[in-house]
């Protein structure tokens, strides 16, 4: 019998205080979320940056069950995220069983070790609730993606605004005061705009690993092209949702609000900082493109429909992405042309609806390779520059 099978009548209560369940089946022991789980052959721990403060039963010396748990009640989009570090003493390793309260299993389990991450075999119930897996002996970091927290983004924004031509920007703070940390490239006064946002969703990192490839190349062909950083100018957001990623949120901030349905309403301080900043633009900038980044099953692009798009962004679209679908060998993409989420308040609605431009969400697949991700990324960031610059000269 799992966990989850035996907590029913505590689903309110987990909630209620943010998935801090106590109870256990009888005969086993659990901890308070978040609280090591340890015996004298092994220990759980709940200290690792993005992890979600799960509650952790021990089943036996070398057997633990962990809740996995939304941040707030269904519904929610099913993406259990979940990471916790781990140390089996001895010959043997520990087994770990995930019960999945309010979502089913997405990403299989991962032992990270520095910049080693492998993939481990994973038992799935029919019913996707609950998922099993071995753990060898040693220790090491289990999470459902490559943890890629507060740290990581603080890095990437120091070495991109360190190059020639970056600002520096703090838009604002979100609800647990981090910093919005954003970086814009180019000549502040440049007439065209790209807005380029990334981790709306927590557990989506195939789409920063992407998000992060595509800065480093735009930022490299700025610096070999320093006359289109007088053309174009970029806002990067690369950790919109700072608090959510902190906390290993499945999917909201710290106000229980999915960002990417809060366009329009900006009802939440992380989508208003970014819309204050466009409204402070000068008459004389306007955006032009939008890419906004994240991760599903496949990778994918979603853009607008056919009936949406003008000659214009149909030209755009057929240059940059057009034929590409399988060219890139082992980053194989589809184009979506349809109003996806209509009426949701999605980031790629609204920058169309308000701006008339091309503004696309670049799906990456939870299972995708880094290194396709990275280079493929790249690559499309080339011929981005090349189709932005294009549209924007046809514009003049």
């Amino acid at each position: 019998m799992t966990v989850w099978r035996t907590l029913p009548f505590f689903v309110g209560a987990a909630f209620a205080l943010g998935g801090c369940v106590t109870a256990s089946p009888v005969g086993h022991s659990a901890t308070r979320a978040g609280a090591d789980c340890s015996t004298e052959l092994a220990r759980i721990a709940f200290d690792v940056e993005t992890a979600p403060q799960s509650t952790c039963t021990v089943l036996g010396e070398r057997a633990f069950a962990i809740l996995v748990t939304p941040e707030h009640a269904p519904p929610i989009n099913p993406s259990p995220w979940y990471a916790f570090r781990y140390k089996a003493s001895g010959t043997e390793g520990i087994s770990i069983r995930l019960d999945y309260l309010g979502g089913r299993h997405r990403y299989p389990p991962k032992i990270v070790r520095g910049a080693d991450i492998t993939p481990l075999l994973v038992e799935v119930s029919n019913n996707g609730r609950t998922a099993q897996f071995a753990l060898p002996p040693g220790e090491g970091i289990v999470s459902a993606q490559e943890p890629f927290g507060a740290m990581h983004y603080a890095q990437l924004v120091d070495r991109l605004a360190a190059l020639p031509q970056a600002d520096r920007i703090e838009l604002g703070r979100s609800l647990d005061g981090r910093p919005i940390a954003t970086v814009r490239f180019g000549n502040r006064a440049a007439p065209a705009l790209v807005v380029l946002l990334g981790r709306q969703h927590p557990p989506e990192t195939t789409g920063a690993v992407a998000m992060e490839a595509f800065l480093l190349e735009l930022t490299e062909q700025l610096v070999a092209h320093p006359d289109l950083g007088e053309r174009i100018q970029f806002l990067a957001v690369p950790e919109l949702n700072p608090d959510g990623v902190a906390r290993g949120h499945w999917r909201a901030n710290r106000g229980g609000i999915d960002l990417n349905r809060d366009w329009g309403k900006f009802s939440q301080p992380e989508t208003r900082a970014v819309k204050a900043w466009l409204d402070e633009l000068p008459d004389t900038v306007r955006p032009v493109a939008m890419l906004d980044f994240h991760s599903t099953g496949r990778n994918l692009f979603y853009v607008q429909s056919e009936g949406e798009m003008d000659e214009r962004e149909k030209e755009f679209l057929e240059g940059w992405l057009g034929r590409k679908e399988t060219a890139m060998g082992d980053y194989p993409f589809v184009i979506e042309r349809r109003i996806a989420n209509p009426g949701l308040g999605t980031a790629k609605n609204w920058f169309h609806q308000i701006y008339d431009i091309p503004a696309y969400t670049y799906e990456v697949g939870d299972e995708t390779r880094p290194d396709a991700i990275q280079r493929s990324a790249r690559s499309l960031a080339r011929s981005y520059v090349v189709q932005l610059d294009s549209l924007v000269r046809k514009a003049r």
